[in-house]
């Protein structure tokens, strides 16, 4: 008899957790084609099509370090049930208003109320980071509305340092005007790409490290300066190599590849910011 009921508790734990997968995805499908759109067809959040492999990753990793986690179905909380429901219910209502944005935040709501009710408190608690890392893929509405306040700010503060290196030039909003041509500080050059991606880099490396919740809160409020220092001194250097060379070369092969450049640099820059900081040390639980 113990060893029937050992087999029984063994196969609905591992049936309970790959229904409700199954019908996660069965019901969320148009959810994650939109999102794929998004991250196909939105240069800013090309990144998005990675976070959820990342997210998936770590909370593998942070399951298998932990010897005392399981999933304990049939030990389901009322409130956990009933969170459930109504965030299903939530879910469904944006997705037949084809609000697939609000859809999508509450996709991810729904999967951490999934691991609550299959895992217990302890379970979500353990993997909180993985859940709300999913956040990072959902394309923010008003990203576009930024990219003209930031062009500008970027050419008034590009447009100082080249002045302020010899460098005669013009800026008006943001069209910039040199000796031997005219140029537009667009979409393109306002950061917003870096800012990000650089965002979603610090945010995990936070969570990597060992450290105190303020010196890593501290690591992840440096990616946003990191971003703009990095994107000025791009377009600085972009509108040096247009007056001296000509706008063809700025704009035909230094605009491209500078920008992966200037994201490694401001990239590399995170690890003596982590070392002031005191977040040496990889954390062995997640890795």
């Amino acid at each position: 008899m113990d060893i029937n009921s050992s087999d029984r508790q063994s196969s609905v734990t591992f049936i309970v957790p790959l229904v409700t997968a199954v019908a996660f995805i069965a019901i969320t499908f148009p959810v994650w084609r939109w999102l794929w759109q998004e991250w196909m067809g939105n240069d800013y959040y090309s990144h998005g099509l990675l976070i959820p492999f990342v997210s998936a990753y770590l909370a593998l990793r942070r399951i298998q370090h932990d010897k005392t986690f399981a999933w304990r179905s049939g030990e389901q909380s009322t409130l956990a049930l009933i969170f459930l429901a109504l965030n299903i219910a939530i879910f469904l209502f944006f997705l037949n208003d084809k609000a697939y944005y609000l859809a999508s935040f509450s996709l991810v709501g729904l999967v951490a109320v999934l691991i609550w009710a299959l895992g217990g408190a302890i379970a979500i608690r353990k993997l909180l980071f993985p859940v709300a890392y999913l956040l990072l893929m959902i394309p923010l509405p008003f990203i576009e509305k930024s990219t003209l306040p930031l062009a500008l700010f970027t050419g008034v503060c590009s447009g100082g340092l080249v002045r302020f290196l010899g460098l005669d030039i013009t800026i008006v909003g943001n069209a910039v005007t040199l000796p031997n041509t005219d140029l537009v500080i667009g979409a393109q050059c306002s950061g917003i790409n870096s800012i990000i991606a650089l965002s979603a880099l610090t945010i995990l490396l936070s969570y990597l490290v060992e450290g105190s919740i303020w010196r890593k809160i501290g690591l992840m409020l440096m990616a946003i300066p990191l971003a703009l220092i990095g994107n000025i001194l791009r377009v600085s250097s972009l509108l040096f190599i247009a007056r001296t060379y000509g706008a063809q070369a700025g704009f035909t092969f230094y605009h491209d590849y500078s920008g992966p450049i200037f994201f490694l640099i401001s990239l590399l820059l995170l690890y003596p910011i982590a070392l002031m900081l005191r977040c040496r040390t990889l954390r062995m639980d997640v890795i």
